[in-house]
């Protein structure tokens, strides 16, 4: 089935399930409301009451969901995005649905409980429609069922990224094909057969059935970039492009004014005023609940390290650069064996790393090594959210080599960040990172926080690149 046919399915398939979904939350909230004896009332409502205010639902919730982009087609997803669109979609939803029934049907027989279980109802099976339907996709698109074809114009890092990220992630549904470039390209081994020149895209996409290209030349000029999306035009595929580090950087460009000039901001802090504050509480108060919550698990694991490597200290302070550029000794369990450093002096741990203490693989592998830098975070050392603390070593190696790297000192290291869990975990590019850290430090909300937090706990169950 061609792709965008398939596509079109799918969104189809997605509407009878939403709708599916909101009748049978109606249906389950009346039984829960009346019908459970979970809940007291004073008289039995008929389920018909509430057929106009279901009819109402079925012919809202659609719209309010296509409003919010929720049947556009995506191959990735992020489950905290969808969550709040969903939520925030039928909350309005129900909310118009409510003020027609009283205002324009005057229909005021609604139980108030009622409408609260239909809504938390309409949320949480709309979601799990959507997770059948995401993991249905996934497991076909693995088997190559729907798969849309790409090609890479370029052959340089930002193109072996790219290549790289996909074969990441086959539940995405993409195959690379080959790259284009000219011969003048460098080259780095993407692992990619070369199907031309940027002359011959056109040419290249019909032979090979491409469905989408990505344009991975961060250098290339506004006209070239045009060149090639005119030479595209003849051809029913879809473009990205891969942004260079200075778009991802500056990406929250706006617009500011000094006494009626109009000036492009493309560099601002988002973490100062109140908002420090804010993250600062919020710091206080979860780094202050694990400590206590993970009490338990803490002394196990300190009993661990001890038992299977009697030699050393249970924990290992080492000394990481902060916020401004300023030092600062971490906490952590101690994974490798004592003076682990003395023949090689400063590296990085890697895959299958011989220094590592027979219980300090599995405490590395789930991050759980980390977990004492709560104590950080409550001495103001550090951040529940932010660039992970490097090493004052690597610091000066890579402040010499990385556009803009020390810029990500411009807020306080954090336990967790963007960069990690998107994926950027381990020996990953050092540029990468930068360029997502970089990013979270001007574009901070509160709520950023919480789904790098949230998201933390799925990358560390996965234990993907840590080691």
């Amino acid at each position: 089935m061609n792709p965008r046919t398939a596509e079109t399915v799918w969104i189809a398939i997605a509407i009878v399930v939403d709708l599916t979904a909101i009748v049978a939350a109606t249906v389950v909230g009346y039984l829960l409301r009346f019908h459970s004896g979970m809940f007291p009332f004073e008289y039995l409502h008929p389920i018909t009451n509430y057929g106009g205010g279901l009819i109402l639902q079925l012919a809202i919730i659609p719209v309010a969901f296509a409003a919010s982009g929720l049947y556009v087609p995506a191959r990735s997803i992020s489950w905290l995005d969808q969550t709040y669109l969903v939520a925030s979609s039928v909350s309005i939803a129900l909310a118009v649905t409510t003020a027609i029934n009283a205002l324009i049907l005057q229909d005021f027989g609604a139980s108030r409980l009622m409408i609260g279980i239909v809504w938390f109802l309409t949320i949480l099976f709309v979601l799990i429609g959507r997770l059948i339907i995401h993991s249905i996709r996934s497991g076909l698109r693995r088997r190559g069922v729907g798969e849309e074809r790409v090609l890479i114009v370029g052959s340089g890092n930002a193109a072996r990224i790219i290549v790289d990220r996909i074969k990441r992630a086959p539940e995405t549904g993409y195959r690379p094909i080959g790259f284009i470039g000219d011969d003048s390209d460098p080259d780095v081994g993407i692992g990619l057969p070369r199907l031309g020149a940027l002359s011959s895209i056109l040419p290249v996409i019909r032979e090979h059935q491409i469905g989408e290209v990505i344009i991975a030349i961060p250098t290339m000029s506004h006209l070239q970039l045009l060149e090639i999306i005119e030479q595209c035009s003849g051809a029913r595929v879809s473009i990205k492009v891969f942004p260079d580090l200075f778009e991802v950087m500056a990406s929250g460009v706006n617009i500011s004014d000094l006494n009626g000039l109009p000036l492009i901001s493309v560099k601002d802090i988002a973490l100062r005023g109140w908002n420090l504050a804010i993250k600062r509480a919020m710091d206080i108060l979860v780094s202050a609940a694990c400590l206590v919550l993970l009490s338990p698990l803490l002394l196990l694991i300190a009993f661990a390290v001890k038992i299977t490597s009697p030699r050393g200290d249970v924990f290992y302070f080492q000394e990481r650069v902060g916020l401004d550029g300023k030092p600062f000794l971490t906490y952590k369990f101690r994974t490798m064996k004592p003076d682990a450093e003395s023949d090689t002096g400063p590296v990085w741990a890697t895959m299958d790393d011989q220094r590592r203490t027979p219980i300090g693989t599995f405490l590395r592998r789930f991050s759980l090594d980390e977990l004492p830098q709560l104590i950080n975070i409550l001495l103001n050392d550090m951040s529940m959210v932010g660039p992970r603390p490097e090493r004052p070593v690597f610091v000066e190696q890579f402040r010499q080599t990385i556009p803009r790297y020390f810029e990500r000192h411009q807020e306080k290291a954090g336990l967790t960040g963007w960069a990690q869990v998107n994926g950027l975990r381990g020996n990953t590019p050092i540029e990468e990172r930068t360029a997502y850290d970089l990013w979270y430090v001007e574009n901070w909300t509160i709520w950023l926080d919480i789904r790098i937090m949230l998201r933390t706990l799925w990358v560390v169950v996965s234990g993907k690149n840590a080691y």
